[in-house]
């Protein structure tokens, strides 16, 4: 277990806002909490990643954490590629190392005015953007995402998609919030809603396994019986699908002359 919640209660003075929640977090998982504005998923997420205290119960783990707030700070004379390189720096990577990643991850959710581009300058999506890459920066071992679409034009979201699906099938465990029901079904391993301060499983949890595959013939997964959420890479496509229909899966994907990379029970 990367990181697990136990019996965790938050109180604002006078006003739960968290009750009792339980939440383990294995590595490889992406697990997605729906809730209303205001029920409460950014206070659980700042405590799963360590930037709050609960009122009470336990949180066990010590990962290394990525976080990206709701609301990512972007009021600063610095670049975004000097903000980058700063905060790789402290986290370990040489300067060479950190402004590499840091160039790579702002080419790839294609900033607008590059990474030379002062923070204060820049949109809330394009902010977003950097929020994004200074979280996957270090190569976290627990994500931390609490509502990461905002303000993200469509290509942005799309490669977002991809890289939660990247790093949860490199072994990464990935938690995110979003309040649209389809998001959270289309990437999350599992689903939870939390309402009332409370978090429960957002449907019956049913047991699945992950499929990486490779090359082969083409096909729509997604549209296959057993698949419950496809996550294409750059070279390998991670399914995750129900026990049930594993072998099937499995003897369709080699029919069609995919390699088989991995198979995980979840």
């Amino acid at each position: 277990m990367v990181r697990e919640l136990s019996e965790v209660t938050k109180r604002h003075g006078a006003r739960p806002v968290l009750r009792g929640v339980d939440l383990g977090v294995d590595s490889g998982a992406a697990v997605g909490i729906l809730g209303a504005n205001g029920s409460g998923k950014s206070t659980l997420l700042r405590i799963l990643a360590g930037i709050s205290r609960p009122s009470g119960g336990t949180v066990t783990g010590r990962p290394r954490i990525g976080y990206v707030p709701d609301r990512f700070p972007a009021r600063q004379r610095m670049s975004a590629r000097a903000y980058l390189r700063h905060l790789g720096w402290i986290g370990g990577l040489s300067t060479v190392e950190a402004t590499a990643r840091a160039d790579g991850w702002l080419e790839r959710f294609a900033l607008v005015g590059g990474p030379d581009t002062p923070l204060r300058d820049l949109s809330k999506g394009n902010a977003q953007k950097v929020g994004l890459a200074q979280a996957l920066l270090c190569e976290p071992e627990l994500l931390v995402l609490d509502e990461p679409w905002s303000g993200l034009d469509p290509d942005a979201r799309t490669v977002l998609a991809e890289v939660i699906g990247e790093a949860s099938a490199a072994g990464t465990a990935v938690v995110f919030t979003d309040h649209r029901p389809e998001v959270v079904h289309a990437l999350a391993t599992r689903s939870h809603r939390l309402a009332d301060g409370r978090l429960e499983p957002l449907e019956a949890e049913v047991a699945t396994c992950r499929i990486v595959l490779r090359d082969g013939e083409s096909v729509d997964w997604a549209a296959q019986p057993g698949v419950q959420a496809v996550r294409p890479g750059r070279q390998d496509v991670a399914l995750v699908v129900t026990v049930e229909a594993r072998e099937s899966l499995l003897l369709k994907a080699i029919q069609l002359g995919c390699a088989v990379l991995s198979v995980d029970s979840r």
